[in-house]
C-alpha cells in the first residue's frame, strides 16, 4: 500500500501530516511520489483566506478523474475544509472522497484502512522495530521513515483549537475550542523526537501562551520549557503563536533563563489603529502592543519578534492603516507576515461587517508594507554583515547548506563536510532582507 499526503497552510498541519504518516506507516504503507502512485491519497487543508480554500478545493476536484480510474484508490480530506463540526455537506460537494478527517484526527483513516484488510502486517512489524530501534514506547510518535535521523527541526502541537474569537479568525469553527495536551505526553513526545535526532523543537498552539490554563496541575508554559531543556540532545527550543495579552513576565524570565530556548517571538499585532483593533476583537490598544515589544526587548536583551498584519479589515479607512504603517516604521519589527482581508463563513466579521474595503486597495495596502518591511528588515540584517552567528543547520540546498539563528534568520553556507544538524558558528558576508550569506570559520 502507497501513500501520498498533500499539505497546505499553518505549522500544525505540517505536525498532523507528520503524525497521520507515521500512523499510515504502521499499518505497513510506504510513501509515494505522486498521487497517481498511491493507493492512499489524503489532502490536508487549510480555509484560514479564501485563497488556501481555492487551492484546497481546486486540488480536490482534480483527483476525480484519478478516483473515476482508479475506483479502488482511497481519498481522504483533513484539516480545516471539514472541521470538527458536520461534514455532511462536503460529501454532497465532493462525492469522490472516501472519508472527510477533523484537523489531528487521523483516527477514521487508519480504522477504515485496517477494517478493509489493507494493512501490510510484515512491513507493519518492520514499524514496529524501528520504534524499538529508537528505544520508543508503544504510543509515542515514530517519524515517517523519509523524516528518520534527517529531520533536524519539528513542530510539536501543545494546544489544540483555540476560544479566543477574534472577529476575523475561522479557528474556533474549524479547530475546536481551546485544549492543552497533557504535560507528560508533551514531554515523551519531545523525548521521542529527540531519540530521533530532531535537533529543535518548535511548541505549536494558536496561543501558545495560554498552555496549561485548562490543566489540573497548573503547570504552564514556563514550565513546559523547563523541563524541555533538561533533554539532553535538544539544542534549541522555539515557541509560537504568542498573543499579546498572554505574554506573562515569567515567560519572558524563562526565554531570557534558559540558554535553549531561542530569543525570538511571534506576537501578531493585527492592525496598529485602536478602533480596528476593536472590531477586530483583539483585547488590546496599539500602546498596549507597543509596550510588549518595549517589555520583551528589555527582558530579552536583543529578542527578535515577528508579528502578523492584517490589511483591508472591513471599515479600515486610510487614516487607519496608516496608523498600522507608522507603528511598524516605529517599532522596527524583524519580520511581518502581510494578510489581505478576506471575510471567513462563520466569523463575527463575516455575519455583521461589510467587506468595503476593495481589492485593488488591500493589495495596495499589503503592497506598501511588504515595502516598508523589506527596507526595515533589509537596514537591519545590514548590521549583521561582518558578524560571526550561530546557525543550526536543516540541510542543503543547490549545494548550500542552510538553517536558521537563534532570531530565526536564515542563512546559507558553502562547506565540505556534512553539517546537517550541527550547530555551526558562521560569519555574514552578505545581507538581504530575507536571508544571510557566509562561511564557517571566517
Amino acid at each position: 500500500m502507497n501513500y501520498y499526503v498533500w499539505t497546505i497552510g499553518c505549522q500544525m498541519n505540517v505536525a498532523d501530516s507528520r503524525r497521520l504518516s507515521s500512523a499510515l506507516e504502521a499499518l505497513g504503507a510506504v510513501p509515494a511520489a505522486g498521487p497517481e502512485e498511491a493507493d492512499v491519497i489524503v489532502l490536508n487543508t487549510c480555509v484560514v483566506r479564501q485563497s488556501a480554500e481555492d487551492k484546497c478545493t481546486g486540488r480536490l476536484s482534480s483527483l476525480r478523474p484519478l478516483k473515476e480510474r482508479r475506483p479502488d484508490v482511497v481519498i481522504a480530506v483533513m484539516g480545516c475544509l471539514v472541521g470538527v463540526r458536520d461534514s455532511h455537506p462536503l460529501h454532497g460537494r465532493f462525492p469522490w472522497v472516501n472519508l472527510f478527517l477533523a484537523p489531528s484526527e487521523p483516527g477514521p483513516l487508519i480504522d477504515y484502512l485496517a477494517q478493509r484488510g489493507l494493512a501490510d502486517q510484515a512491513k507493519g512489524l518492520q514499524f514496529t522495530r524501528r520504534r524499538e530501534r529508537f528505544g520508543l514506547q508503544d504510543g509515542e510518535l515514530l517519524l515517517p521513515v523519509e523524516d528518520q535521523r534527517h529531520l533536524v527541526s519539528a513542530y510539536l502541537p501543545i494546544i489544540l483549537g483555540c476560544s479566543q474569537g477574534c472577529a476575523y479568525c475561522v479557528i474556533p469553527h474549524r479547530r475546536g475550542r481551546e485544549r492543552s495536551r497533557p504535560f507528560a505526553e508533551v514531554l515523551d513526545e519531545a523525548r521521542a523526537l529527540a531519540a530521533q535526532g530532531v535537533k529543535e523543537i518548535t511548541l505549536l498552539g494558536q496561543i501558545v501562551d495560554r498552555y496549561g490554563l485548562d490543566l489540573p496541575d497548573g503547570e504552564r508554559l514556563e514550565s513546559l520549557l523547563l523541563q524541555l531543556h533538561e533533554i539532553d540532545r535538544l539544542k534549541r527550543i522555539r515557541f509560537l503563536t504568542s498573543h499579546p495579552g498572554w505574554v506573562t513576565d515569567e515567560l519572558l524570565a524563562a526565554v531570557a533563563d534558559l540558554p535553549k530556548v531561542a530569543e525570538h517571538f511571534e506576537v501578531p499585532v493585527q492592525a496598529g489603529d485602536d478602533e480596528v483593533l476593536k472590531r477586530m476583537k483583539r483585547g488590546y490598544s496599539s500602546d498596549d502592543y507597543r509596550s510588549l515589544v518595549a517589555r520583551i526587548r528589555q527582558r530579552v536583551p536583543g529578542a527578535s519578534i515577528a508579528t502578523d498584519v492584517i490589511v483591508g479589515f472591513p471599515g479600515e479607512t486610510e487614516a487607519q492603516f496608516q496608523r498600522t504603517y507608522g507603528l511598524l516604521e516605529e517599532l522596527s519589527l524583524d519580520k511581518v507576515h502581510i494578510a489581505r482581508y478576506s471575510p471567513r463563513p462563520q466569523t463575527l466579521a463575516a455575519r455583521r461587517l461589510a467587506d468595503d474595503v476593495p481589492a485593488g486597495e488591500k493589495e495596495r495596502r499589503r503592497k506598501a508594507l511588504d515595502e516598508q518591511q523589506e527596507r526595515i528588515v533589509g537596514q537591519m540584517n545590514a548590521r549583521l554583515v561582518g558578524e560571526t552567528v550561530e546557525v543550526l543547520v536543516e540541510g542543503k540546498k543547490k549545494g548550500r547548506w542552510f538553517g536558521r539563528t537563534r532570531s530565526d534568520k536564515l542563512v546559507f553556507f558553502e562547506d565540505q563536510a556534512d553539517c546537517q544538524g550541527l550547530l555551526a558558528e558562521v560569519k555574514v558576508n552578505w545581507a538581504g532582507p530575507w536571508s544571510l550569506i557566509g562561511e564557517v570559520g571566517g
